[in-house]
């Protein structure tokens, strides 16, 4: 009977989900385990192999805890909202629900292909109007809500009402706007219901704000931080400026010193902790307020060094800062319009990452020292950030490196107030070894006592106080884009209203174009029935808006975060058409157990979800403010992509050189260099080659035959490599030109240097496996020719969990081998040969070092050592010829995690009706891994001439009886008495004489 994979796989993939095995109960006596994934993004390309790694990952955890008697969620979704289906829509007028729900499909079979164990039947989808209809509710609870930092916890905003009706806002003491004026109760009572709303967005934590955004133009919305890479769109590599925007904000901030705190309390990993304890950035120090001469205007900054406050030489303004059109001269406009514009060209991480680039721009301005009431010059700069702090540094050069380069590059006067510090060349940035001079009452102090010293008499005068700030900035929350979750608000004389609950949800309105409109609104401006009727509460036609219930619906739509940010609570309760989950629901499952996904998600998803957890908590409605206990970030797959290196300018047939052409050989792809392997030694060709392609390096070089005595010192310098889709090239690295001509149309025309053997070789790199680098490996073809057992297991093989590591398919073909080999250690030509023979002392020792080893293994995410322990048990089992039932069955129970497909059928073939999903993890017995016996040598004057096993709780004496009595201790010594006997019980036998 042979391994048929591909039947005994689709078998039990058909079984799992027609019996739907692995559906989870909300209520069991067994304890929970919530396992979950990072939910993927249906793109139009598929699964590739690298993307189910953590996915394999999991799965084996998740069904190792069920073997272990425990019930486990282990969900799936789609993450379906995003911007590639709604670019497809862009392109071709197709809808995106329509492209989403195709590749869904496609996801899906290839999910299911692979064996994992998912509860499809609490599927999420975000694109879903009955799951978004929770996210708008979401919105909503956030909206009627502010941050009291009395109770550090958010409340209804009808709280706040209550307190300024009885006393205004003098005492409140909440995360809001800053500058927000002070009104009594009477004054509070007196205001109009639109100036009453304006005041309550100012503290609501989701508001409507001017805010500097990152504007894509290419894709004709903002993006947020984490979507710009290298000042770039990470969708589509379209440029990103900077400009003000009214959009929808979330009050993040309010959570800054809750989100620090609670990284102590979870086990997600070091690294990704840091990550967001650096996102978060908790900075104590002083508010400082500086008067601007000749205006009413004032500057306040936050410094982490007020003991350096009378070394502050010039002041620093973010270039997009409000202060700056209200403060330039007219003098200074030209010059500082201009610098304004070129930094709106360049993304916030582009700025804050440049450190080598000084530029800036003088205002004209002075501002008035707080102490010495000197004037300060005003001046913008890059490196200051409107929404960072307040927007504005003190800038002291001689203790900032940062500020000291900005000085000298524009000859401004750097005050030295360190006693006994040379600044000459570089700023003193030793805080510890401070000691303050030329600072009036900070004179002769060190770092903490002028710290303290400096803050007690800003406060005496009025000018500051000591203060913590944070870096996390308030998270923009719109989209200009039509594929996302719509605002459940309409907008009534300029005022956001929320529509109420029982009305969600508010579903996506068709749109004739996908494209923002031609006066610059976003797609859903382009919708014909978009108004909300307050009267009959439904969405309308906008022609009716002139109505006095008609009024317009919010155009932009919500972030891809939005969705992501609390659908592990809805995993808990899917269907639930009533609520959010249910209180039930909740609290049996309360949180995740185990999470794994990458890290890339640090300060995106992971922060954003963790802010939603906390405030959810703060309302009531999940039973705890952290929604993972434990998280993994497992590393990443990675492609071996090919190159073909295009000589420029140059085009070689029949010894002739044109233009264009490609050349074999070995590349190394990081310097841009071509090294032909094969026709090294060729050097009539080479001479030509280097004469007709660089006919400029003929003086730089002494002598030809210098620059091809070896392979080394031959290299052509070439332009960028170009992707070729690895499916044209061979296991040898040879590439099917034929196929590559084909492939574009650009490269029809294409010619070829080949090896002088007729082929032509790639060069080969290691990176992201990608779409775009061509350099994917479809697992549909894996599975196909070597099953989902043989792919989950190559998986995990191919390195720890949480490393990078590149794929070879050729490599497969090893745990593919084991496979087959465990099919034979149960099944011969004729069927099942399994015995109840006892087992032997080898099988048990083999059976429970292995459940050891795999236990540990599991426990600890190693999963690729695991694979080891399983192939070196197969081969002592086969060595035993072990066919005991005994060791066999347990030993299905191991691998079943890993290889559910042949664990199944092995398992079913045994006699067993269930699933071998339900069966108890073996236990493990110390007592088979305990040596019985000893196989001692036996040594004469040192020299070992035989073994002889022994037990191992034989007493030395017996040990010396037994051994002179052998017969072949006898025939060494013949007539002779031994001198000496030497026992060490445990390891050696020596006889002297």
């Amino acid at each position: 009977m042979i391994y048929d994979f591909n039947k005994i796989e689709e078998k039990w993939q058909k079984y799992w989900a027609d019996n739907q095995t692995f559906k989870a109960e909300n209520q069991s006596e067994k304890p929970k385990y919530y396992v979950l994934d990072m939910f993927p993004y249906p793109s139009g390309a598929g699964l590739h192999v690298g993307h189910p790694l953590g996915y394999i990952a999991s799965d084996i955890y998740a069904r190792y805890k069920r073997h272990q008697g425990f019930n486990v969620l282990h969900p799936q979704g789609y993450d379906s909202f995003g911007l590639p289906a709604e670019q497809y829509a862009i392109q071709t007028g197709q809808h995106p629900a329509v492209t989403t729900a195709d590749n869904i499909k496609t996801y899906r079979r290839q999910l299911d292909q692979i064996g994992f164990s998912f509860d499809w039947s609490r599927e999420v989808r975000t694109s879903d109007p009955s799951y978004y209809k929770w996210t708008q509710w979401v919105f909503i609870q956030l909206f009627n809500s502010w941050f009291n930092n009395d109770n550090d916890k958010a409340e209804d905003i009808s709280t706040l009402v209550t307190i300024f009706e009885a006393e205004g806002n003098a005492t409140v003491n909440a995360v809001c706007d800053d500058n927000i004026e002070p009104f009594t109760a009477a004054e509070w009572k007196a205001y109009t219901s639109k100036e009453q709303q304006e005041i309550l967005l100012q503290y609501r934590l989701t508001y409507l704000a001017e805010t500097e955004v990152n504007w894509c133009p290419g894709l004709g919305t903002v993006l947020a931080n984490d979507e710009i890479v290298n000042g770039v769109s990470e969708r589509g590599g379209h440029s990103v400026v900077r400009k003000k925007m009214t959009q929808w904000s979330m009050r993040i901030s309010a959570y800054a010193e809750r989100l620090l705190q609670g990284l102590d309390k979870i086990d997600w990993t070091d690294s990704l902790k840091e990550s967001q304890r650096n996102w978060i950035g908790k900075s104590v120090g002083a508010s400082v307020t500086f008067n601007v001469k000749e205006n009413d205007a004032v500057i306040d900054v936050f410094t982490t060094r007020p003991d350096t406050v009378f070394g502050v030489s010039f002041m620093t303004l973010a270039p997009e800062h409000d202060l700056v059109s209200k403060i330039t001269t007219a003098e200074q406009k030209a010059d500082v319009d201009a610098y304004i514009l070129a930094t709106a060209k360049r993304s916030e991480r582009d700025r804050m990452a440049d450190v080598k680039t000084i530029s800036g721009a003088f205002t004209g301005a002075y501002a008035e020292h707080p102490f010495s009431k000197e004037p300060i010059p005003i001046w913008i700069g890059d490196y200051v950030l409107a929404g960072y702090g307040t927007g504005a540094v003190m800038s002291v050069p001689c203790g900032d490196q940062r500020d000291y380069a900005f000085a000298k590059h524009f000859n401004i006067p750097i005050i030295n107030i360190f006693e006994g510090a040379d600044i000459s060349e570089e700023a003193f940035t030793d805080k510890n070894k401070t000691i303050i001079a030329n600072s009036d009452f900070l004179n002769g102090m060190n770092y903490k006592k002028a710290t303290k010293r400096a803050i007690f008499e800003l406060e005496k005068i009025g000018y500051g106080e000591g203060k913590t700030n944070y870096r996390l900035r308030d998270a923009v929350f719109s989209r200009q884009r039509y594929w996302g979750e719509p605002f459940p608000v309409y907008y009534v004389d300029g005022m956001p209203q929320m529509i109420d609950a029982a009305h969600l949800p508010i579903k996506l309105p068709e749109v004739e174009k996908y494209l923002p409109t031609e006066t610059g609104e976003p797609p859903l401006g382009n919708a014909t029935v978009w108004a909300w009727d307050t009267d009959k509460n439904e969405v309308v036609s906008n022609d009716l808006i002139d109505n006095e219930t008609i009024h317009p619906l919010e155009l932009n739509t919500m972030p891809g975060w939005a969705g992501s940010s609390w659908y592990f609570n809805r995993y808990m309760d899917s269907t639930n058409t009533e609520e959010f989950a249910s209180k039930e629901a909740m609290d049996y499952w309360k949180d995740v157990d185990l999470y794994i996904g990458g890290s890339e998600h640090a300060t995106g998803h992971l922060l954003y979800s963790r802010f939603w957890q906390k405030f959810l908590f703060d309302k009531g409605v999940v039973p705890v403010d952290e929604f993972a206990k434990k998280l993994i970030n497992q590393g990443m797959i990675l492609g071996t992509s090919a190159f073909v290196r295009r000589l420029d300018g140059f085009k070689y047939e029949k010894g002739k050189f044109g233009s264009p052409g490609y050349m074999s050989g070995a590349y190394d792809v990081k310097s841009n260099i071509l090294v032909s392997e094969n026709r090294a030694n060729d050097q009539e060709f080479l001479k030509e080659l280097i004469v007709k392609y660089k006919p400029e390096t003929e003086n730089a070089l002494k002598s030809y035959d210098k620059i091809i005595e070896s392979l080394d010192e031959f290299k052509i310098e070439l332009r960028q490599g170009i992707h070729a889709d690895v499916a044209f090239v061979n296991s040898s690295d040879e590439l099917d030109t034929e196929a590559f001509k084909n492939w574009r149309e650009e490269y029809k025309d294409s010619e070829f240097i080949y090896e002088e053997n007729g082929t032509f070789k790639v060069g080969r790199e290691v990176e992201k496996m990608s779409k775009s680098k061509y350099n994917v490996v479809n697992p549909d073809n894996i599975v196909s020719d070597y099953g989902a057992d043989s792919l989950r297991l190559y998986e995990m093989f191919l390195g720890p969990l949480e490393q990078y590591k590149p794929w070879n398919t050729a490599g497969i073909t090893g745990v593919h081998n084991f496979l087959k080999k465990l099919w034979k250690l149960y099944v011969d030509d004729n069927g099942l040969k399994v015995t109840e023979t006892a087992a032997t002392k080898d099988n048990l020792k083999t059976l429970h070092k292995t459940i050891k080893k795999v236990q540990e293994d599991i426990e600890n995410f190693s999963f690729n050592t695991s694979v080891s322990t399983f192939m070196i048990a197969v081969n002592e089992l086969t060595t035993q010829k072990c066919t005991s039932k005994e060791i066999l069955k347990p030993l299905l129970v191991l691998l079943s995690p890993y290889a559910p497909h042949i664990a199944e059928e092995l398992w079913n073939q045994l006699g067993n009706s269930e699933s071998i999903s339900t069966a108890e993890f073996p236990e493990f017995d110390a007592s088979h891994l305990v040596e019985s016996s000893k196989n001692y040598p036996i040594s004469f004057n040192g020299k070992m001439r035989f073994t002889l096993e022994l037990p191992m709780d034989m007493s030395k004496e017996d040990i010396e009886k037994t051994v002179l009595a052998h017969e072949k201790t006898k025939e060494q010594l013949g007539d002779r008495t031994p001198k000496k006997v030497i026992v060490v019980p445990g390891k050696i036998v020596n006889i002297v004489g």
